[in-house]
């Protein structure tokens, strides 16, 4: 959808309850060349808004018993960049406010006249205009919440995102999202226009995780094969190091300089190189006592942990789930062309007692697997049935010491009824790096 200077926002989505609104903003919006489509419920709004692309949307804060908020995450996901302004009686302005905080472009009291519309909607559209100039959104949708501890949490990633900190690590549970938030630093921070370079560290040998490093020179192996390592090839970009903690010894001691003289040598090449590169790294390990164990230099840690982020998983942001579900239901319906728009509050019930032992990227899983054979556009209770054992996974039922011993078994029972490695990954949600590293330390 191309957006045009000179007010070319054509297409509004207008939820609103009130007849009256519905009228007024029609007939001010359409006499400066806009089609109105008018939604009353959150449902039509959520249909409208997958039938169409529209350059604007303006919802009620209030739609009967429902908040217009919980359509935020749903049109980010749906329809990303999209300007939403909030509608909202004058009593309601600390939540329009929120509201603002959490993504909408600006909020206008009830009541308004069509001036004050039309100003609004001018602002909406020239800050929608930078956005896209800029190729980034103000706003990341990896980096919302409702939960005071996490919107804290990604307060400070936003302003890290902005700084020149070169090292940062990100600890939590395998599929908290750390590769996603590593990749929304690298946008927020203006990183468009460079290198985004992604390397597992797990399950590669000493030599072949050297070679992706620090790159190799002709003189390194036979043949005339010369290639840059991704040290070299993220240059002022971003190198994201994914679970650095399975990093071998020896090769600790080389990730060291890179980060504290910013050198790095190439295999068979005596000429140093250097680099400008801000190194994010992300582990599900305990690195303090890696480092007791002398499994991890502690030099190397205390480099990695100049800026250490624990990421919570799911559990922990229980009341982020709605719209959680919504943006990765917005991403699979992009990705599959079909698939419901929401859950039933039954179905959402039920989501909410499971304690996600595998975080974001179980539940997104999850939700994959219901796309796949779900008939309706709400997700319903019946549907969700055989996807995983709410009994298994209790909030509050099961002992941290014995999540471990579900997760494991779980793993094993998906091996044996798959062909492949790469398969029983892809059925369990997990790369194929994840898989490795929990099949080591499970023993499987």
């Amino acid at each position: 959808m191309e957006y045009s200077e000179s007010n070319a926002l054509k297409k509004c989505l207008l939820v609103d309850d009130e007849p009256s609104i519905c009228q007024t903003v029609s007939f001010a919006l359409e006499t400066e060349g806009w089609s109105v489509r008018s939604c009353a419920d959150l449902a039509s709004g959520r249909k409208a808004a997958t039938d169409e692309s529209f350059d604007l949307a303006l919802v009620d804060l209030r739609l009967g018993r429902r908040s217009g908020l919980d359509l935020l995450p749903f049109l980010r996901a749906q329809q990303p960049g999209v300007p939403v302004v909030i509608i909202t009686a004058y009593a309601s302005i600390p939540s329009a406010v929120d509201a603002v905080r959490r993504g909408a472009t600006d909020y206008l009291r009830k009541p308004f006249d069509p001036i004050e519309l039309r100003r609004v909607v001018a602002q909406a559209g020239a800050s929608t205009g930078r956005l896209r100039r800029d190729g980034a959104l103000s706003v990341h949708p990896a980096l919302e919440s409702r939960v005071a501890a996490v919107q804290s949490l990604f307060a400070k990633i936003r302003k890290l995102a902005q700084s020149d900190t070169s090292a940062i690590l990100l600890r939590g549970e395998t599929g908290t999202g750390k590769g996603m938030l590593a990749k929304a630093m690298h946008d927020l921070g203006g990183g468009r226009g460079a290198p985004f370079t992604v390397l597992a560290c797990p399950a590669l040998s000493p030599e072949t995780l050297e070679n992706r490093l620090f790159g190799r020179d002709s003189g390194a192996f036979a043949g005339p094969v010369r290639r840059a390592g991704v040290s070299a090839q993220a240059g002022a970009g971003t190198l994201f190091l994914d679970e650095v903690g399975d990093l071998p010894l020896e090769l600790q001691a080389r990730l060291l300089r890179v980060l504290r003289e910013r050198e790095y040598e190439r295999m068979g090449d005596p000429r140093e190189g250097r680099n400008a590169v801000r190194i994010i790294s992300a582990t599900s390990v305990d690195l303090p006592a890696a480092v007791r164990a002398g499994r991890f230099r502690q030099d190397l840690y205390y480099r990695l942990s100049a800026v250490d982020l624990r990421i919570p998983p799911l559990r922990e942001r229980i009341d982020d789930l709605p719209d959680l579900i919504s943006v990765f239901l917005g991403e699979l319906r992009r990705e599959m062309g079909r698939g419901p728009t929401g859950l039933s509050s039954q179905a959402l019930a039920r989501l909410r007692t499971y304690a996600w032992p595998g975080n974001l990227r179980e539940l997104r899983n999850v939700l994959e697997r219901v796309c796949v054979l779900a008939d309706q556009d709400e997700v319903r209770l019946e549907d969700l049935a055989g996807f995983f054992d709410p009994a298994e996974g209790r909030q509050g039922g099961v002992a941290a010491s014995s999540m471990n011993d579900v997760e494991a078994a779980h793993i094993r029972q998906v091996i044996a009824q798959t062909r492949t490695l790469d398969e029983a990954a892809k059925v369990l949600g997990l790369t194929g790096v994840t898989l490795w590293r929990k099949r080591k330390k499970y023993g499987l």
